[in-house]
């Protein structure tokens, strides 16, 4: 059986191979009460004598987190040696960034007009010359929402707007909701009529035939516009872990953070979000922070997110997920630790609240929840053009955006082809981290031109999930 250490501190391995690859093995004696170290920090606390060459998992370990912590800023960051820029074939728009895709967006306003959306998506469902298809983007908000439930809902939708991936909008309002369109328009600002058009269906006879004409005269709009070279520093990426396995702090995610600060060293920017997911490994995120008020700005994410947790009654640490225990995965430290990885290692740049737009280039963090679809959703509404899910378990999940699936592991990138872009359990098998980092920058490259769709895209899997937290009247 093949195994490894991951740190010179660890005091467990993992197994490489076999029916329980990803999962842990002592390295050494563990008594009841010591620490179990991964990646070189605790992970959790043992909660027997553990063996050297035992299992290690849920029934001899738990978690050592608790509650709401205090925390000092204690810098210890560098900044990266700048790169050669590298280019990529966007489309260029007035404002923002480049888009990786020419489409055209149907948004609704409330979760009411969604047939009608999905209509006017049906009627173009054919290829267009010069535009990458037509795409409804139903939810269940805009109405019968409270304080920032409702607020969050209206950043969502001006965040699609905005979205540098839409060569054009249609805007599908009701004309009762809360969500009323000045609401939108006011919190949208200055906009391109050309590229953004306004509806409201119950002063159209017909909406879905008024709608299609507006989409027509968006395309005819958006199909002008032609793809050419864009600096990669015009890329912002989210990054996102889920179905987590034991490799996942292995492979996959270092392999994005190696790739993330090649971006970042180029000028560019990318996203780190899943909150509840950094429990446990906060501390180092807090201490690439480049200021204080960054530092502070991180504690008060963190902090408001555990007192989101216990003001509902639930446990701030109930996690892992079924999933991520059956690949390997402990303890909620153990996954926050791996998941951190695809941030690597720049110093922290800006912190946003949800539905902010990202604005400093670098490494920016996000408030969100960890859940796939919504965090997600909450870096395109940021303005990432492109998504890297890493997984170990697999999911056919889409976003707005396209999302790029790496595995962790080569049995999930042969069994799940049909999910699965890019493989990075190569790591294990002898390739090293600059070649195959080379290669998933290459890729990224030649899916952002348009070169290749990814299997989100592929698959039609375009999810738009609003995060909630409060009453629905």
């Amino acid at each position: 059986m093949k195994k490894m250490k991951i740190s010179t501190k660890d005091n467990v391995e993992v197994m490489l191979s076999g029916e329980q690859a990803g999962h842990k093995l002592a390295a050494e004696d563990i008594k009841n009460g010591e620490q179990v170290i991964k990646y070189g920090y605790p992970i959790g606390v043992a909660t027997a004598d553990i063996k050297k060459g035992e299992w290690v998992h849920t029934h001899n370990l738990k978690s050592g987190l608790h509650g709401i912590l205090e925390y000092h800023y204690e810098p210890d960051f560098s900044e990266l040696e700048p790169l050669k820029e590298r280019y990529f074939m966007g489309y260029p728009r007035k404002e923002g960034r480049p888009g990786i895709r020419n489409e055209i967006w149907v948004i609704p306003t409330v979760g009411c007009v969604n047939a009608s959306a999905r209509a006017v998506e049906k009627c173009f469902a054919h290829a267009i010359d010069g535009i990458d298809g037509v795409y409804a983007f139903p939810h269940p908000y805009g109405c019968s929402q409270l304080g920032d439930d409702a607020e969050n809902t209206l950043d969502a939708l001006v965040g699609l707007i905005r979205h540098p991936n839409a060569g054009g909008v249609l805007v599908m309002g009701l004309g009762c909701e809360n969500t009323q369109m000045d609401k939108v328009k006011a919190r949208l600002g200055a906009w391109d009529d050309d590229r953004v058009k306004f509806m409201i269906c119950q002063e159209e006879e017909d909406e879905v035939e008024t709608a299609c004409g507006l989409v027509e005269q968006l395309i005819a709009f958006a199909s002008k516009t032609k793809r050419e070279p864009c600096p990669v520093s015009e890329l912002l990426i989210g990054l996102k872990c889920g179905g987590s396995d034991g490799f996942s702090g292995i492979t996959a995610n270092p392999l994005v953070g190696h790739f993330a600060d090649q971006l970042v060293a180029m000028g560019g920017s990318v996203i780190l979000t899943e909150v509840p997911e950094m429990f446990g490994a906060e501390t180092i995120l807090m201490s690439r922070c480049r200021t204080t008020e960054l530092f502070d700005k991180t504690v008060s994410m963190i902090n408001r997110c555990k007192e989101n947790f216990i003001t509902h009654g639930c446990e701030v640490y109930e996690n892992p997920s079924p999933g991520n225990k059956a690949g390997g995965i402990s303890t909620l430290e153990e996954k926050s630790l791996g998941c951190t990885f695809k941030g690597g290692t720049s110093p922290v740049v800006d912190v946003l609240g949800y539905g902010e737009q990202a604005k400093v280039k670098g490494l920016n963090l996000l408030d969100g929840p960890g859940n796939d679809l919504v965090s997600a959703t909450s870096e395109v509404i940021s303005g990432a053009q492109l998504i890297l899910f890493t997984t170990g378990r697999g999911t056919p999940f889409g976003v707005p955006a396209p999302v790029i699936k790496i595995a962790t592991n080569s049995k999930l990138a042969a069994n799940k082809k049909v999910w699965i872009d890019f493989n990075a359990g190569k790591l294990i098998e002898g390739s090293s981290m600059e070649t195959v980092c080379g290669e998933l920058f290459d890729y990224i490259v030649s899916v952002a031109s348009g070169e290749r769709q990814t299997k989100t895209e592929q698959n039609g899997a375009r999810d738009f999930c609003i995060y909630r937290s409060g009453v629905t009247l």
